[in-house]
């Protein structure tokens, strides 16, 4: 059998457990509005660059492929 709509329908998954983890979190935890997080406001226009938040995501993101790696 194809293993595309498998892979499909478990990473839909992923995405709706991470969307509510994040939802719920956010109440916690205020990812994305840490301190070095760039915030530029001039009159009517606002410029938010998350940096930090960013930085802060991808070395979670590494480690934890980095362990799931390990296991395989």
């Amino acid at each position: 059998m194809n293993q595309i709509p498998k892979i499909l329908i478990t990473l839909g998954v992923i995405m709706i457990v991470v969307g509510l983890l994040w939802q719920v979190g956010g109440r916690f935890f205020s990812l994305g509005k840490l301190p070095g997080d760039i915030l530029i406001k001039r009159g009517n226009t606002t410029f938010y660059f998350p940096i930090v938040t960013s930085i802060i995501i991808s070395i979670i993101l590494s480690f934890l492929l980095f362990i799931f790696s390990r296991f395989r």
